[in-house]
């Protein structure tokens, strides 16, 4: 896949206000703006204008995964997705990669509490299932654990860059019982000059303190002899 940024934000909050709010869905694109900017339940939290909006469905709607729903007699148009159409997936599915969509990048028991508003599931186990046919179907990936982080993480992979987190993704340290290289590479040569040594930087320091207060003083003498001058 390789949906832009704007394309996917506004996918995932299409699906999202389809089940949070059916009775606003379809959305004008007044409402979808609002959507995708909204500063809570996303990251990142975006400022797009209606221009970005409706360029993204312009896409989307090429990709056949959104078009225009309203009738005749709206005052407005409003848009849908098309995404369970497109990728005929289940409700669990569509709930666990709309969340991935709007909030990057998560382990399985943060995406059991934020898919609890589109669709429930049962436990933890559930979302390990979920999870599991949708990296079965190429459409999500597992993330290396962070340092000090004890859950793998999860990432929908609808974009090009999608599936790399803030910080990219970290492998894991080989274990004790790893075999380990018996010598290191030799260094690469550095170009750059050596920094100076501690006490030659305290000293330069110094140095230009003093040289510092002694123009002050010499200009301290000036006024001090014009002041005079003046009062004469």
């Amino acid at each position: 896949m390789d949906l832009s940024a704007s394309e996917i934000r506004v996918l995932g909050c299409l699906l999202e206000k389809q089940r949070t709010t059916p009775e606003a869905y379809p959305l004008s694109l007044n409402a979808l703006r609002l959507a995708c900017n909204q500063s809570t339940n996303r990251d990142p939290v975006v400022d797009y204008d209606e221009a970005t909006i409706r360029e993204a469905l312009h896409r989307l709607s090429r990709r056949r995964w959104a078009r225009l729903a309203s009738g005749p007699g709206s005052r407005a148009p409003k848009y849908r997705h098309l995404l369970d159409e497109a990728l005929a997936l289940p409700d669990d599915e569509l709930a666990v990669l709309c969340v991935l969509m709007l909030r990057g990048a998560q382990t399985p028991g943060e995406l059991k509490q934020r898919t609890e508003r589109l669709h429930p599931l049962a436990d933890l186990g559930a979302v390990q299932a979920t999870l599991e046919r949708l990296i079965d179907r190429e459409l999500v990936v597992r993330l290396h654990r962070r340092p000090g982080q004890k859950e793998e993480r999860y990432a929908h992979l609808l974009g090009d860059d999608a599936a790399e987190p803030v910080g990219g993704a970290v492998t894991e340290a080989p274990s004790a019982g790893a075999d380990a290289p018996t010598s290191s590479p030799p260094p690469l040569p550095s170009t750059a000059p050596a920094p100076a040594p501690p006490d030659a930087r305290v000293a330069r320091l110094e140095d230009e303190v003093a040289a510092l207060r002694a123009d002050l003083a010499e200009l301290r003498a000036t006024l001090d002899a014009l002041r005079a001058e003046l009062g004469a």
